[in-house]
């Protein structure tokens, strides 16, 4: 048995597989399986085990990636968000650096106790963290022709995968992901393997649209090419995906800088948007959860009776009930935490937001209407409490404890 962050873990016997499909609301999978683009997928449902868990709010990609390779929640690891206002530096900062991760994560683990470990992630931001202390394969469908045994613990990925450097932009970025994983458990045989994948397509495409389909018809080969190879396999998401638009159709946003601006003063408080990263072309960094640094002394109750009453605003938290009700380090988010609704995102500045690379109607992330997320397992689990709430970074207690 392994113990990390608190949790126990029983050795792989057969090689285990768990996938993170960012964005995937649950309906992709139903629209899909209902329209036979997702046979293998159904097969799963039927004779293994689907269930409809919690992820990690903000509902974005880093904090639930690292809370599913840790099996716990921000307050544990540390990765509250894409990108965060450092306090110590005061300077605004991708959380991609392994320095801001506070808790060991269970692949390293896992290869510290000499199984073999395999991590592929669609976009390079996430592989440092993702492959933290860990000794194995960890490499990026993004960087995949900028690969060393040293690095990434693998060379060539490339002539080994069979297809080109896929566009950051595209569904391509996610398939290399599941080809690669297939050639990998085909030729090296891990024991241990985590897929990640990018929501380019579900920023795009609507459940059930054609362009939706047709992607987790392809993701749905690959999982049966795995299965086929004696894989357990555990399924989940960072996150769901939601439209985020006006009844004209336009981009529904609350400019919470242009705001506060209004209310206290160009430049007194600062808003963080946590979604923030280096692709922000399909969501014009605009997502559902916003943190706010107030100046010292400000009155933080009046803030928030006054943040509520914003259209479109669906919950404002001071720093101490965020971080209790979402499991958030409280030193790394501002003084007020808030969330949107449904069909609402949060912006800046409006001048700040470029949204002319838009070329369908604005689907983001990051609330509380993103949380429900599948934990899908092609096996049985028996003995399992199935009256206990679920989380995406319950995956990996499911398939080592409960699926092999």
């Amino acid at each position: 048995m392994l113990n990390v962050n608190n949790r126990s873990y029983k050795l792989p016997t057969r090689p285990t597989v768990v996938v993170c499909v960012d964005g995937c609301e649950p309906d992709y999978l139903a629209q899909a399986v209902a329209t036979g683009h997702m046979p293998w997928l159904k097969r799963a449902l039927a004779e293994g085990t689907g269930i409809v868990a919690d992820c990690v709010v903000p509902t974005f990609t880093n904090p639930n990636n690292l809370s599913i390779v840790t099996g716990a929640p921000p307050s544990v690891h540390g990765i509250c968000g894409n990108y965060l206002f450092d306090v110590a530096s005061g300077t605004e900062v991708m959380m991609n650096d392994p320095k801001w991760l506070r808790a060991p994560t269970l692949l390293a683990a896992l290869a510290d106790a000499g199984k073999k470990v395999c991590v592929i992630t669609a976009k390079d931001k996430l592989r440092r963290l993702l492959g933290h202390k860990m000794k194995g394969i960890c490499f990026s469908s993004e960087k995949s022709n900028d690969v060393s045994m040293e690095e990434n613990g693998i060379a060539d990925v490339l002539s080994i995968v069979g297809l080109p450097v896929p566009d950051v932009y595209s569904a391509a970025l996610s398939e290399f992901v599941f080809a690669a994983g297939v050639k990998l458990m085909q030729r090296e045989r891990p024991d241990v393997m985590y897929l990640s994948t990018t929501d380019y397509v579900q920023h795009k495409h609507a459940p059930g649209t054609e362009g939706a389909n047709a992607f987790y018809s392809m993701m749905d080969g690959y999982l049966s090419q795995l299965d086929k190879l004696g894989c357990v396999i555990a399924l989940t998401a960072d996150h769901g995906m939601n439209a985020k638009v006006a009844m004209d159709g336009q981009p529904d946003v609350i400019y919470l800088q242009d705001w506060f601006d209004a209310q206290l003063g160009a430049g007194v408080a600062r808003v963080i948007l946590p979604i923030t990263d280096p692709y922000v072309v399909h969501h014009g960094a605009l997502g559902s959860f916003a943190t706010v640094y107030l100046p010292a002394g400000s009155d933080v109750g009046a803030v928030i009776a006054s943040m509520k009453k914003i259209k479109g605003m669906e919950a404002v938290y001071s720093r101490e009930q965020a971080a209790a009700h979402f499991e958030l380090p409280a030193d790394r988010i501002g003084d007020v935490v808030c969330v949107s609704e449904r069909f609402t995102v949060i912006g800046t500045a409006a001048s700040r937001h470029d949204l002319s690379g838009l070329d369908a109607p604005l689907r983001s992330h990051g609330g509380v209407s993103e949380q429900r997320v599948p934990l899908i397992l092609n096996r049985k689990l028996p003995g399992l409490d199935m009256t206990r709430r679920f989380r995406n970074f319950d995956a990996f207690d499911l398939a080592l404890n409960y699926a092999q």
